[in-house]
């Protein structure tokens, strides 16, 4: 076998040389299903399998691709170990699950000028729920509100119906690893690394595939476009109370179920302030354990201190008098207390035998 710094794996694969993750993913995957022993006999094809799969080990991970660039342009530190940076981009688009209002149009938009990536994996996931947050004043939280939003999310593919492939709707075992969902690969010419796993890129870890990628949503079954909601928030709600719409949110990946459309009320005169909630976290920390101190005749300046410490945060910010604000107050004094009352409930054992040996 040749060594590896003497292989050319751009050109096995048929890649440039600054080829990005993607690019070099897809070529892996078409030449793995032409040459797979599986599906090619000719007495050549295992070896080239082989050969392929070894220059995708190598050049999907971005410190060996670093590593075998530096070796093959003589680099003196092609040999050695730590982080370089990887001449490949970040291909593909982000997970728009998590930012549905991406892109700088969060009231509608077009999504055509993006190309859809094919993928024949199969990985059925639930949508995720889309949270939209609304900002109201204090007449418009008693009284209520109805609004409508424009907003992206992902929707069933009416092409394929949300199976990803059109002829389909079951999909097979995957060819490139056998259902496993990694493949075994002999790197022992790299850098004295032996035989390592590597995530099957043909059907990306799940084992399965779609047999034929629907052309419009590229096998994943769900398209981005835009999509409009009626909100209809109701008369009293507070900071922090929700309205969901069911089937709103994104859709599932090969048929999954639909998220939900997650509207956040936020109510500026009931939040408090970072320091407030802290100031009333310590309050909520200093009563019980004054409590139990003051029990054994015993008052510890630093608590003393420590309350008054959190008594100015609260005040420096404003005090004020909606019943909401307060209901806050006291989940961040709750939550403090209740850290407290654990240490209470540790140290009182402690302090009663201190008492009892007087």
């Amino acid at each position: 076998m040749a060594a590896m710094n003497e292989k050319d794996y751009y050109a096995i694969l048929e890649v440039e040389k600054d080829a990005t993750s993607d690019e070099i993913r897809k070529a892996f995957q078409q030449k793995a299903r032409k040459l797979h022993p599986d599906v090619n006999k000719e007495p050549d094809a295992e070896e080239r399998f082989k050969e392929i799969s070894e220059a995708y080990a190598v050049l999907s991970d971005s410190d060996k691709r670093a590593r075998y660039d530096a070796m093959r342009s003589g680099s003196p530190f092609g040999g050695m170990g730590g982080s370089y940076a990887s001449p490949a981009g970040t291909a593909g688009y982000g997970d728009y699950d998590s930012d549905p209002f991406g892109w700088g149009f969060p009231f509608g938009g077009s999504y055509s000028s993006r190309r859809t990536t094919r993928s024949r994996a199969y990985n059925p996931k639930a949508g995720a729920d889309i949270v939209y947050e609304v900002t109201l004043d204090d007449d418009t939280a008693a009284s209520g509100k109805r609004q409508g939003v424009s907003y992206q999310r992902y929707v069933t593919c009416d092409a394929c119906g949300g199976h990803g492939s059109v002829a389909h709707t079951h999909p097979v075992t995957c060819p490139t690893c056998g259902g496993t969902g990694h493949m075994t690969v002999d790197l022992a010419s790299l850098f004295g690394f032996g035989v390592m796993d590597v995530t099957c890129p043909e059907c990306e870890g799940t084992g399965r595939v779609v047999e034929d990628p629907c052309d419009v949503c590229g096998g994943s079954g769900r398209v981005l476009t835009a999509s409009e909601v009626v909100i209809d928030i109701p008369k009293g709600v507070h900071d922090g109370s929700t309205v969901r719409v069911e089937h709103m949110g994104n859709a599932g990946t090969n048929g999954q179920a639909a998220g939900d459309f997650v509207c956040k009320v936020s109510l500026p005169s009931e939040r408090l302030t970072q320091r407030q909630a802290m100031g009333f976290w310590i309050l909520g920390m200093v009563v019980p354990l004054l409590a139990m101190f003051l029990a054994f005749s015993s008052m510890p300046s630093l608590f003393l201190v420590g309350a008054a410490i959190a008594l100015y945060m609260v005040i420096r910010d404003g005090v004020k008098m909606s019943s909401g604000w307060w209901a806050n107050a006291g989940r961040s004094f709750l939550a403090g207390a209740q850290m407290s009352i654990w240490l209470v409930v540790f140290n009182l054992p402690f302090l009663l035998m201190g008492s009892c040996g007087r």
